[in-house]
């Protein structure tokens, strides 16, 4: 009996339970119905930009002097005395005196030069003085002979050997005094240009040996830049095979950015030239990139450095950006909207996919430029979509659902 009354519990509690969830349920509120979103990419944008001025190539170098020497004395002896400036970054004008040897030793020779010259220019007139001498009697003998002609006198009779060598003995004396003179001369080492000095190893007292670098002295007035350019980026320069070094006639321009401080400052320069050979390690050509004047103080892109606009610093690395050939029908789009096999997706009206050829002149940057079918203003794709076909459509954010 008390088992019967258990299992009737269990069932009357079981169909309450039931009964309780069927009347939730009936109660719920329906569920909002939404229309499904149509199946259309969303894709990201960016816009053609119409280029009509000249291409830029881009490139970097290391900055190094136009012209650099080694500075060495060409006599030797004791250093006299040392130019304040001659010193690791200082500044030398073409002609001033970097330092000087002791003279005493090399006038000595100057003096001795000239006496010896002196005694030789006496010799000469003695052997003048017996040449003519020589030739008179030569000539009251011939003219007291009566009988056959005379044979051409012999050479050492009118004393023309003993004059000659009196000559050539005057000749290399001369030559021993200018020499002497020019050893004096030497004495005191000036600059050859005007220029700033990278280092320095000389002082007062110092004995220095001819040919003894002390020193190095690059040009101030010039400077450049070696920039490694692709086959395909130095085809982009304009006339570049053209180019004779030091000619700056015709000039392809050049812009120079370098960093100073957190500030970019620029320069202007020109192409120089070109090497005449590839680099046999990266393949590339060797631009050469002359900047005139760089120790003036560079123009501010992003506003001056608070201690100053610096000058064009030797052995700075530094961005070119050359001016290249101008092309007709040239566009500059995002560089993330080239895409395989050298195409560009565009979105025509109402949303709709064209694919457009073009041809790839330079890719800077975020940027590239490039020939084709396109338009300015027209939207291209950038991303969003991994595969095209002619005609789809696409949602774009000037195209919202």
């Amino acid at each position: 009996m008390g088992r019967i009354t258990g299992l009737l519990a269990a069932l009357v509690i079981v169909a309450a339970s039931v009964a309780l969830a069927m009347l939730l349920i009936s109660l719920a509120p329906e569920p909002e119905s939404r229309a499904l979103p149509p199946r259309i990419p969303f894709v990201l944008t960016g816009t053609v930009t119409a280029s009509p001025g000249a291409i830029p190539v881009f490139g970097s170098g290391t900055v190094r002097p136009a012209r650099e020497v080694n500075i060495a004395p060409q006599v030797g002896g004791r250093v006299a005395s040392v130019n304040p400036a001659f010193l690791s970054g200082g500044r030398v004008g073409a002609g001033q005196t970097l330092f000087e040897i002791e003279e005493e030793d090399y006038r000595y020779r100057v003096e001795i030069a000239m006496a010896d010259v002196a005694a030789r220019q006496v010799a000469l007139l003695e052997a003048r003085e017996q040449a003519e001498i020589a030739a008179a009697e030569y000539e009251s003998f011939s003219r007291r002979q009566t009988g056959d002609a005379l044979a051409e006198p012999n050479p050492l009779t009118l004393r023309q050997p003993q004059l000659q060598a009196a000559e050539a003995a005057l000749a290399r004396d001369e030559a021993r005094l200018a020499e002497a003179r020019l050893a004096l001369s030497r004495t005191v080492v000036t600059a050859p240009f005007d220029g700033y000095v990278r280092a320095e190893s000389v002082d007062a007292g110092q004995i220095v040996a001819p040919g003894q670098v002390v020193g190095s002295l690059f040009a101030l007035d010039a400077v450049e830049v070696v920039v490694s350019l692709s086959d395909s980026d130095a085809a982009l320069v304009p006339g570049l095979w053209e180019l004779n070094a030091g000619d700056d006639s015709i000039q392809v321009a050049a812009r120079i950015d370098a960093e100073y401080g957190e500030r970019i400052f620029t320069w202007n320069g020109y192409v120089d030239r070109a090497e005449a050979s590839v680099d046999p390690r990266t393949r590339t050509v060797d631009v050469v990139i002359r900047v005139p004047e760089p120790f003036a103080a560079g123009v501010p892109v992003n506003g001056p450095a608070p201690g100053g606009n610096p000058p064009l610093l030797v052995g700075e690395y530094v961005d070119v950006e050359i001016e290249g050939i101008v092309m007709a029908n040239m566009y500059r789009i995002p560089r993330a909207a080239l895409q395989a096999g050298n195409e560009v997706w565009v979105v025509n009206g109402g949303g709709a996919v064209g694919i457009v050829p073009v041809r790839i002149f330079q890719r800077a940057n975020d940027e590239a430029y490039v020939t084709g079918s396109l338009e300015a203003g027209q939207p291209v794709i950038t991303g969003g979509l991994r595969f095209a076909v002619e005609g789809m459509r696409v949602l774009t954010e000037a195209q919202p659902l």
